[in-house]
């Protein structure tokens, strides 16, 4: 193995961490904890939305290092692309690609669309409607956590895949 193939899988799992890590902690600290701070839907619409802004810059700029680092190590852990149908270890990656082109789907769908509705649902006072889209929301971003752990499962046991 080479430096630079170490120095960006490190730089890939670091980014990986910080991107499923924090997506964990929005979900298993942040969200609760607005419970704790306010009763008023509205003040916990307006802390969750600000806080998915600053988070969502630091998304996309690990969704892009992630996807940066992951082709490059793809492409040097597959001698030959014949290798993805071919090898287990191919397949695995085939198939962690294939979850992440779905998360990323799932993910940007719901936070670009239900985001800034709830934000100006919020603003207008609509809280039943909120609620409503809530329950969708919440499934989603279930569905992308769900998704993060296969992609992390699936990223651990490559190594012993290799071809």
């Amino acid at each position: 193995m080479n430096i630079l193939f170490l120095v960006v899988l490190w730089i890939h799992a670091f980014t990986a961490v910080f991107f499923i890590g924090g997506s964990f902690f929005i979900w298993l600290i942040v969200w609760p904890a607005t419970f704790r701070i306010s009763d008023d839907e509205k003040d916990r619409t307006r802390i969750i939305g600000n806080v998915g802004r600053l988070f969502g810059t630091a998304t996309d700029i690990s969704v892009g290092i992630l996807i940066i680092t992951g082709l490059f190590l793809a492409y040097e852990y597959l001698p030959s692309l014949a290798d993805l149908t071919t090898t287990t270890g191919g397949k695995l990656l085939l198939t962690k690609g294939i979850l992440v082109v779905v998360m990323l789907v799932i993910m940007y769908t719901n936070n670009i669309y239900h985001g800034k509705k709830i934000v100006r649902l919020s603003r207008e006072g609509k809280t039943e409607e909120i609620k409503k889209i809530r329950k969708v929301t919440h499934m989603a971003s279930f569905i992308t956590l769900a998704l993060m752990g296969a992609i992390a499962v699936i990223a651990f046991t490559l190594p012993f895949y290799h071809p």
